[in-house]
């Protein structure tokens, strides 16, 4: 027998939106962007009722039905769960509310099913189930009742609940929805359900242009306006908190609409104070833009370079493909976009003939800039090592481009770049094609693209031709050659062993006893 189509509760929800035009629903069946056109509530509710037609018979819910049936509880599925259902999108990870004693539930759930259990906050009664790569969020109700809990949370599309007990088939379905939350996700709207709620807590800033970027939302302006005059609060948030909902952002194909609106409501600036050190800071002829302005460019032509890379390159295009798609390389490189010119304040000289200003080692200071960034935001080692690392190379490309496009570059400067670079190469050409289409100075020659696509050409053949299959190959010369030859070891070691290789890339050596002769030649 089919499930019963939901209905939206108070029922005046659905003649709000009764009028809505219908939409082409060809191909999108339970999968769709929201941001393409305001979505008909008939398909919300039949994607919600479809996608918990698959819950129903989930054996972590079934249990927990029990056990909550044995303690007289009431449980909820809510929020994100409740909403991505309804998007048609498939809900691994589930989020519960429950009436009261939380903690001890989800312990004796987890026990029933030969799960984990996870203490996420005893005083807010948070825990987390895992089992069989299954993830339930118990958290006890914010209020006497789910109304009232419902009323505490950030967006009205997220302030919508459905019964466990209907989900598993004991009740009337019935979706709970006081806010008006169905009405505003089936026109992709994303609007606060109290200003208040804001102050509560703070990251709500933030997630709501997480939403945005990731959803396709459109924030309203009585939210934005919430927003602004919460700003100052953000600075509360923990920065774990912080780092989720900012990955989750940047990872989006296009982030930058979200950055800008964050930028106009002064959110970009708590979250990144740093960024506001760039504004006002005027650059030479090759930019039409001061840093700030040239920065959140940059991170918009990166964009673009990502979602079409053979527009911009040659062989390198898969590479970068395949560089993007390991996440969180796509947030870790709009991190480097933003940040790469992060020094230039600190080392900006005015100077005259001819009349420009300068920058020398600004990526030097830029690196030690983002490390305090990564530091407060909880980054991992590897994503600091990532990021610092495009910062620190991310001007070697165009200190290479003169001597390329006279072609007088030497093979052992452009192995010294793909050596440096590697893992990071098609991360650090992607960044400088972006670098390059910012600047858009007068200064700036026309064919600045087309020639450092060639040169990320030219860094991929030497990868494959010359350095990985030299690196296949046993080393000519070891550390026990050099003993042998009389030296001791230390530093020195490395620069020969290293000048050794270099000569192999040009041809200059090719055997042992090339290289041993050429070491000795060099003491």
């Amino acid at each position: 027998m089919a499930r019963p189509v939901f209905w939206a509760a108070p029922p005046a929800v659905l003649g709000i939106i009764k009028g809505d035009c219908p939409i082409d629903t060809t191909g999108l069946q339970h999968q769709f962007t929201p941001a393409l056109a305001p979505l008909a509530t008939r398909i919300l509710l039949n994607n919600l009722d479809h996608g918990l037609g698959y819950l129903a018979s989930r054996p972590a819910l079934v249990t927990l039905g029990k056990l909550a049936a044995a303690r007289s509880l009431e449980i909820y599925l809510v929020g994100g769960s409740v909403r991505e259902l309804a998007l048609g999108r498939v809900a691994h990870d589930l989020d519960l509310a429950v009436s009261a004693q939380t903690l001890e539930l989800a312990r004796d759930l987890a026990s029933a099913l030969g799960g984990t259990y996870v203490l996420l906050d005893e005083a807010e009664g948070t825990a987390r189930v895992v089992w069989q790569g299954e993830v339930l969020d118990l958290a006890e109700f914010r209020a006497p009742s789910l109304e009232g809990d419902l009323a505490g949370r950030d967006f009205t599309l997220n302030a919508l609940a459905v019964d466990l007990n209907a989900v598993l088939g004991q009740g009337p379905p019935r979706l709970i929805d006081p806010w008006g939350g169905l009405a505003d996700l089936a026109r992709g709207r994303l609007r606060m359900v109290a200003p208040e709620n804001f102050h509560d807590d703070p990251l709500r800033l933030l997630r709501a242009y997480r939403f945005a970027a990731t959803h396709g939302f459109q924030i309203t302006p009585a939210t934005t306006a919430a927003i602004r005059r919460a700003a100052p609060e953000f600075s509360r948030v923990a920065a774990e908190r912080v780092h989720q909902e900012l990955f989750l952002l940047l990872g989006v194909p296009s982030a930058t609409p979200a950055l800008r609106a964050m930028e106009a409501v002064g959110l970009l600036g708590r979250v990144f104070p740093e960024l506001d050190d760039l504004k006002g800071v005027e650059q030479n002829g090759y930019h039409h833009l001061d840093v700030f302005g040239h920065s959140m460019a940059t991170v918009t032509a990166l964009e673009e370079v990502l979602a079409a890379p053979t527009a911009y390159f040659g062989e390198m295009a898969p590479e970068v493909v395949r560089y993007a798609h390991q996440p969180p390389k796509t947030a870790l490189l709009k991190l480097a976009a933003l940040f790469h010119d992060a020094g230039k304040p600190q080392v900006q000289v005015r100077r005259s003939n001819p009349a420009r200003y300068t920058f020398y080692f600004h990526e030097k200071v830029g690196l030690e800039i983002f490390s305090r960034v990564a530091s407060r935001l909880r980054c991992s080692q590897a994503e600091t090592r990532t990021v610092t690392s495009l910062i620190q190379m991310h001007m070697r490309p165009f200190l290479l481009l003169p001597a390329f496009r006279e072609r007088e570059l030497s093979f052992r400067a452009l192995g010294r770049l793909v050596r440096a670079a590697r893992p990071e190469l098609p991360g650090l050409f992607a960044l400088a094609m972006a670098d390059s289409l910012a600047g858009q100075g007068p200064l700036k020659p026309a064919d600045s693209e087309a020639v450092l696509a060639d040169l990320a050409d030219a860094a991929y053949q030497f990868l494959k031709e010359r350095l990985e299959p030299q690196e296949r190959h046993p080393k000519l010369l070891s550390g026990h050659d050099l003993i042998r030859l009389g030296l001791a070891p230390g530093p020195r070691f490395r620069q020969l062993l290293t000048a050794v290789e270099e000569a192999q890339w040009e041809g200059m050596v090719q055997t042992r006893e090339e290289a041993l002769k050429m070491v000795q030649r060099l003491l």
